[in-house]
C-alpha cells in the first residue's frame, strides 16, 4: 500500500533526493570502466574490443529492462523497486571488485546493470508523483544533472581512487556505498496515494508503442546520449591521453567537463522549455550544436587544450536536451502510461551504450597496429579518429528525428 505519511513537501523532497542519488550512483558505477581501461586489459590480457564489451554489458541488462521497469513502476510505485535495486547494484560491484575471471567480471558488469536499470525511470517517477507537470522538465533535468555529477565523480575522482587503491579497491568501495544507499532509499521513498497500483501495464505499452510520437523521441534520446555514454562513458579518456599525451587524472578531468555540461545543461534546458512551453524546437536547436561540436572534437587536430574542454563542455550541455524528449513523450501519452513511455525511450536512450560501446572498441581494433604497453593495447591517434567518427554521424539522428516530431500538445 501506498504510505499515507507522505503529505507533506519536505517528505516528497526527501523521497525524490533518494531517487536521485540512487541516479547519481548508478552513473558512477556506469562510466566506471572508463578510469580503469589500462588495468583492466592488462588483468583479464584483452584487448578495446573485449574492455568495451564488459563495459557495454551494463548497457545489455540495462537497456532491456527499461519497458519492464516503467510498467513495474506504473504498477507497484518505486519504493520497493528502487531499493531492491540498489541492493542488485551493490551486490554486482562486489562480484566485479573480486572477480577472479573475465566471465566472472561479466557476471557482475550484467547486475550493476540489472540494477542500476532501475535509477533514471525510478527518478522520473518519483518526480512524475510527486511535483506537477508544469515543472516536470526541470525536476526530469534536475534528476539527469545529479546522476551527471556522478558521471563527474566517475571521472577524475573515482580515477585517483583507482590509483590509490586499484580498480578492485575503488569497486569494492562502490559496493558498501551502495548497501548503504539501498537502506536509505527504503527509509525514505514512499509511494503516492492513488497512484501506485492503478495501472494496466500491457495496456498502457500498447497504447504508448503505437504512438509514432514515441518512436521518434526514443530516436532522439539515442542519438543525443550516444556520444556521451560512448566518449565520455570510455573512450575519451584514453583519447586525451592519446593525443595530448597527460596522465590519466588530468584526462579525466578534461573529460569530466562533458559531464559537467550535462550536469548543468539538464536543468537549464527542462527550465527553459518549460518556460516557453516548447520542446520540438529547442530540440532541435541544441541537436545542430551538439553534432557540431562532436564533429569538431573528432575531426580538427591541433585544437588547444582549452578549446577542447570548452568543446566537450558545449557537447555535454546541448546533448542533454535529451532529457526533453522524455517530457514530449509524457504530453504526447495519455496519463497512467508514463512509466511505459519513459521505459521504452529510456531503453533506446541507455541502448545506446550497449551498441556504440564495443562498435568503437572493434573499430579500435581494426586501426591497432601492434603497439603494446604493460600487457594492455595502445591505440594511436589515426585510430582514435577513425573509430570515433561513428559519433557525429549517430548525433545527427537527432537532427532528423527532432524535424520530424510534433510539437507538445500542452494545453
Amino acid at each position: 500500500m501506498p504510505d499515507r505519511a507522505l503529505l507533506t513537501p519536505w517528505r516528497a523532497w526527501l523521497a525524490w533526493t533518494a531517487a536521485a542519488v540512487f541516479f547519481f550512483y548508478a552513473f558512477v558505477l556506469r562510466v566506471s570502466p572508463g578510469v580503469m581501461v589500462g588495468e583492466l586489459m592488462a588483468e583479464f590480457q584483452v584487448g578495446g574490443a573485449i574492455v568495451g564489451t564488459l563495459s557495454s554489458l551494463y548497457f545489455f541488462t540495462y537497456a532491456p529492462l527499461q519497458l519492464p521497469v516503467g510498467m513495474l513502476m506504473d504498477k507497484y510505485g518505486p519504493r520497493l523497486m528502487i531499493s531492491i535495486a540498489i541492493g542488485l547494484a551493490a551486490i554486482g560491484s562486489a562480484i566485479f571488485a573480486f572477480a577472479p575471471t573475465l566471465e566472472i567480471a561479466y557476471f557482475g558488469r550484467l547486475l550493476i546493470g540489472f540494477g542500476s536499470g532501475f535509477s533514471f525511470v525510478g527518478g522520473l517517477t518519483v518526480s512524475t508523483q510527486l511535483f506537477p507537470p508544469e515543472r516536470f522538465a526541470l525536476m526530469a533535468g534536475l534528476v539527469q544533472g545529479i546522476g551527471i555529477i556522478g558521471g563527474i565523480a566517475g571521472q577524475a575522482p573515482l580515477g585517483m581512487t583507482v590509483e590509490q587503491m586499484g580498480w578492485r579497491g575503488a569497486m569494492a568501495l562502490l559496493a558498501v556505498v551502495g548497501g548503504g544507499l539501498a537502506v536509505i532509499a527504503w527509509l525514505t521513498i514512499r509511494d503516492r496515494i492513488g497512484v501506485a497500483g492503478t495501472a494496466s501495464p500491457m495496456a498502457g505499452l500498447r497504447t504508448v508503442a503505437a504512438n509514432r510520437e514515441t518512436w521518434w523521441c526514443a530516436i532522439f534520446g539515442l542519438a543525443k546520449t550516444a556520444p556521451m555514454l560512448t566518449f565520455g562513458g570510455l573512450w575519451a579518456v584514453p583519447f586525451v591521453m592519446t593525443v595530448y599525451g597527460v596522465e590519466r587524472t588530468t584526462a579525466a578531468s578534461l573529460a569530466s567537463l562533458l559531464f559537467l555540461g550535462w550536469g548543468i545543461g539538464a536543468p537549464v534546458n527542462g527550465w527553459i522549455s518549460d518556460r516557453l512551453g516548447l520542446r520540438r524546437t529547442p530540440m532541435l536547436i541544441a541537436s545542430i550544436v551538439a553534432t557540431l561540436a562532436m564533429t569538431i572534437i573528432v575531426a580538427v587536430r591541433d585544437l588547444s587544450f582549452a578549446t577542447i574542454g570548452v568543446l566537450f563542455f558545449i557537447n555535454g550541455f546541448t546533448s542533454c536536451a535529451m532529457i526533453l524528449a522524455f517530457a514530449l513523450v509524457r504530453e504526447h501519452n495519455p496519463p497512467g502510461t508514463t512509466g511505459a513511455a519513459y521505459g521504452l525511450v529510456n531503453t533506446f536512450v541507455v541502448g545506446s551504450g550497449a551498441i556504440f560501446q564495443p562498435l568503437v572498441g572493434w573499430l579500435l581494433d581494426l586501426g591497432w597496429d601492434g603497439t603494446l604497453a604493460g600487457g594492455a593495447r595502445v591505440y594511436a591517434e589515426e585510430a582514435y579518429r577513425a573509430a570515433l567518427w561513428i559519433l557525429p554521424a549517430v548525433s545527427a539522428l537527432g537532427i532528423v528525428s527532432a524535424l520530424l516530431m510534433t510539437e507538445s500538445k500542452r494545453p
